[in-house]
């Protein structure tokens, strides 16, 4: 190594320079290798009793005592007060629109004619800002706004495989109601 100042490097950047030729040319030893990483994903107790409840098409969470809240997605611990969460409950079907995208690209990012629109959806009866990230059908662009009244449209019953896809879409409820 050399503490010599190459030029157009800074000053503070002990050592010699390595370029891309060096390595062509094979002037400095170097490895390469393709990473086979192998693994598994664990959904855990409480998302794999969430996929399990999508597919029979009912939403679930998990109550917060100490912070008295209704967790969706969700959890066996809460992340506010790190308490063991207490008890599964289930939900309705409806929620609010909290957040929106309209989305012009595909998702493998090709333009198309109509719009996808996505957003996350809080569900009734889960604590406020609680829910998750879904597409929404049924209706154009410009009728889809913050605070929209919104239902579940699900998959029919042969085709859900305990995802969150089981649920198509959420659509606008009639007159911002319940059901």
């Amino acid at each position: 190594m050399s503490d010599t100042k190459i030029e157009g490097q800074p000053g503070y950047a002990p050592g010699t320079h390595v370029s891309g030729r060096d390595i062509r040319d094979k002037k400095i030893p170097y490895t390469w290798w393709e990473v086979e990483a192998q693994y598994a994903y664990s959904l855990g107790p409480a998302n794999a009793r969430f996929l399990k409840e999508l597919k029979e098409g009912k939403i679930i969470g998990r109550t917060c005592k100490k912070c008295d809240r209704v967790l969706v997605p969700p959890r066996m611990f809460c992340e506010w007060c790190y308490s063991p969460t207490n008890e599964w409950v289930y939900l309705k079907d409806t929620g609010t629109v909290e957040t929106f995208s309209i989305s012009y690209l595909d998702p493998d990012a090709n333009r198309i004619e109509e719009p996808i629109l996505v957003g996350v959806v809080s569900i009734d009866g889960a604590s406020p800002k609680h829910g998750f990230m879904h597409y929404f059908g049924e209706m154009k662009p410009e009728e889809l706004h913050i605070g929209m009244r919104v239902k579940a449209v699900w998959k029919p019953e042969e085709e859900r495989t305990g995802s969150v896809r089981d649920i198509k879409y959420f659509k606008p409820l009639k007159d911002g109601g319940d059901e």
